[in-house]
């Protein structure tokens, strides 16, 4: 089964399908250590000597007092074969807990409302009004790689993931931003995803942008903006508020 664009969840089956979307790119923990808006532009601030692990020692700082995150998405996903590039967009609504909490309202092109929370994923489709079940407990250690990459992850868990290089300094929109490049060391996920290109800003030490190769030239762009975050995120956000005739369907 072809999974295209949608490497990420090659590793793991029993999803991929469903999610149209590449979900696994998912930052749950993003931007600025307060409660600061996203970072502004530092057009001239470029710190040309940066290394990998100075970016990385920036990262853990600033994923240290991250509580909750709200944002917009866009994920772009190009499709070598047929030459076909789609575009989705919605927001993400991010809770730190002993398990991550996870809400993404995708808008367009077509409306779908996804919940992961405690090793469970739920997706609802109101156009065909049904919530289709998953059970997430053994894939737990996937989703805390893909979910949370660049986001709350330890540099010491992505250097055993993958090998890291500093590429360059990049403008990116209006942000300065360090460009990572990461390497996958497990075969079962250089199989599927080649390298993955991770923007940092240099403002608030948190990906404003991921780009996921797959081996066959198809490839994910995943942006995040407009970030809020240690905002107040009711318990209410991620349950499942779908109507009562939804019909549940379990997917394994």
């Amino acid at each position: 089964m072809n999974c295209g664009p949608n490497a990420v969840w090659a590793v793991w089956d029993p999803m991929r399908d469903a999610f149209k979307t590449p979900l696994c790119v998912l930052l749950a923990g993003i931007m600025t250590l307060m409660l600061a808006p996203p970072a502004r532009a530092r057009k001239g601030k470029h710190h040309a000597d940066l290394t990998v692990n100075e970016v990385l020692s920036q990262m853990n700082e600033a994923s240290k007092k991250l509580h909750t995150l709200s944002a917009n998405l866009d994920y772009t996903t190009f499709t070598k074969l047929v030459d076909d590039k789609s575009t989705e967009s919605g927001q993400l609504f991010y809770r730190h807990g002993k398990t991550p909490e996870i809400r993404i309202d995708m808008e367009k092109p077509e409306s779908k409302i996804i919940i992961f929370k405690k090793n469970r994923g739920e997706i609802y489709l109101p156009k065909i009004n049904q919530i289709q079940e998953y059970d997430l407990e053994q894939k737990s250690d996937l989703l805390q790689q893909f979910f949370l990459l660049g986001f709350g992850t330890d540099s010491n868990d992505l250097k055993k993931t993958y090998d890291i290089t500093y590429l360059r300094e990049e403008d990116l929109v209006d942000d300065t931003t360090a460009l990572l490049e990461l390497t996958p060391r497990k075969s079962s996920v250089s199989a599927q995803i080649s390298k993955i290109q991770m923007w940092v800003s240099e403002e608030s030490w948190l990906p404003t942008q991921q780009k996921f190769f797959e081996t066959g030239g198809d490839y994910l762009i995943a942006t995040y903006s407009g970030v809020k975050v240690n905002r107040l995120l009711p318990g209410s956000m991620f349950e499942l508020n779908a109507p009562d005739n939804a019909k549940r369907v379990k997917m394994n």
